[in-house]
């Protein structure tokens, strides 16, 4: 959307939260921890890494952190969970500058709230299998969009990637996204 050339590098971390990182502090920790070792791959291959952008999100509902269901039970429990209240969607990003040697992170804050839903519902949108890889089992831009009510805060954010927090870092740190003719 932005016109910004990319390529897609995972991080493959493990997903560990240390004790002394609250719960709504682990994503903006987790998208640092997915850079830095993006990071640490390409300076050992390339003396250039350029920029390195990575992001986490989670959700925060009753005072706990809930990340991607493992299986399918965990996505229904989680939908069975959310459906009917409000919860907070919390997405961290952090961009490495290789000029600037200097990780920026940001974080967005978004509340949700899920209609109630049936059994049958639940059991339905889960079998969609838009629970897979993502935060509380769910995909805003896919078929839960059917059962959200109400949303606070930004779309892109609730996705994964904040673009007004991703547009503010980037420039902030020079770059640049009008071309002078």
């Amino acid at each position: 959307m932005l016109g910004i050339p990319f390529v897609v590098n995972p991080a493959d971390i493990v997903e560990k939260i240390p004790q002394d990182v609250g719960p709504k502090d682990a994503p903006e920790y987790l998208a640092c921890k997915k850079v830095e070792a993006v990071a640490q791959r390409i300076s050992s291959v390339q003396e250039d890494t350029g920029w390195i952008l990575g992001a986490d999100t989670a959700i925060f509902f009753e005072d706990r952190l809930y990340g991607k269901p493992a299986n399918k039970e965990e996505a229904i429990g989680m939908i069975r969970l959310l459906q009917g209240h409000e919860h907070e969607v919390i997405t961290g990003v952090a961009l490495y500058n290789d000029n600037l040697h200097d990780i920026t992170t940001r974080r967005s804050v978004n509340r949700i709230s899920f209609a109630p839903m049936t059994e049958s519902e639940i059991e339905w949108y889960v079998n969609t299998g838009e629970w897979h890889g993502a935060a509380g089992g769910y995909r805003i831009q896919g078929l839960a969009s059917c059962f959200i009510k109400k949303i606070e805060g930004t779309v892109s954010s609730i996705m994964g990637l904040p673009i007004f927090e991703l547009y503010d870092m980037l420039r902030e740190q020079g770059y640049s996204f009008i071309t002078k003719t």
